[in-house]
């Protein structure tokens, strides 16, 4: 009895061996860089990192189909390196001889990729598995709607017009008054006219002008 099971045993470690190596059909590498993730704060990968990189394999493909039973030991890990890389694939859960294929496998992990991400406190260029393209992150939708942005700015654009017409108006209309007042002041003080011919010389409505040739007379009569 004992001797069966070990003989199980050993053919399902040979299988599982078969079935996960480099480059074998629906194996995938996976790199991760936790040091430059986290810097003084990395943690070390050892055979617990393993079993909850496994767990969230096996999480991913029961969320992908609910009609998958994928259990942690359905998926198998290989070829593990210091540096942290290593290869994986997923078995049937109901024959456990057999692979699931690669594109349900990248499927679910694509799925839940922030998921996993995020148990390992990494991201898609630090938790790289190689043959499976990253996830785009949702848009970030700003907290003000698009709309309301512009008809702000197109608001504001029209207020600053108006103010600007307002402002050039009273400008134009002081300077109109200031040179309408001074046209009007020119006018009052000086005066040039001609008489008998002659022009006479600028006359001050406002002071007066005494005319040389009655003064001359008044000068002359006076000193009789």
């Amino acid at each position: 009895m004992l001797r069966a099971l070990l003989l199980t045993l050993s053919v399902v470690a040979i299988a599982h061996a078969e079935l996960c190596k480099p480059d074998a059909q629906n194996a995938f590498k996976v790199r991760i860089s936790i040091k430059t993730a986290l810097g003084d704060n990395a943690y070390a990968w050892d055979a617990n990192e393993e079993y909850l990189f496994k767990a969230m394999v096996a999480f991913a493909m029961r969320r992908y189909s609910s009609k998958s039973t994928t259990q942690i030991s359905n998926v198998l890990l290989c070829n593990v390196t210091d540096r942290v890389s290593f290869w994986f694939v997923v078995t049937d859960s109901s024959k456990n001889v057999t692979t699931v294929p690669g594109s349900e496998v990248e499927a679910a992990i694509r799925m839940n990729r922030n998921r996993i991400n995020n148990a390992f406190l990494l991201s898609d260029k630090t938790l790289q598995f190689l043959k499976i393209t990253s996830t785009l992150s949702p848009p970030v939708e700003p907290s003000t709607p698009v709309w309301l942005i512009v008809f702000g700015v197109v608001l504001c654009l029209i207020v600053a017009g108006i103010v600007f017409l307002i402002i050039s108006g009273i400008r134009k209309h002081k300077k109109k008054n200031k040179e309408s007042t001074e046209r009007e002041n020119l006018e009052e003080k000086v005066e040039v006219t001609l008489e008998n011919g002659i022009p006479c010389e600028a006359l001050d409505i406002k002071a007066g002008h005494v005319n040389g040739v009655f003064a001359a007379d008044d000068e002359r009569f006076t000193s009789l």
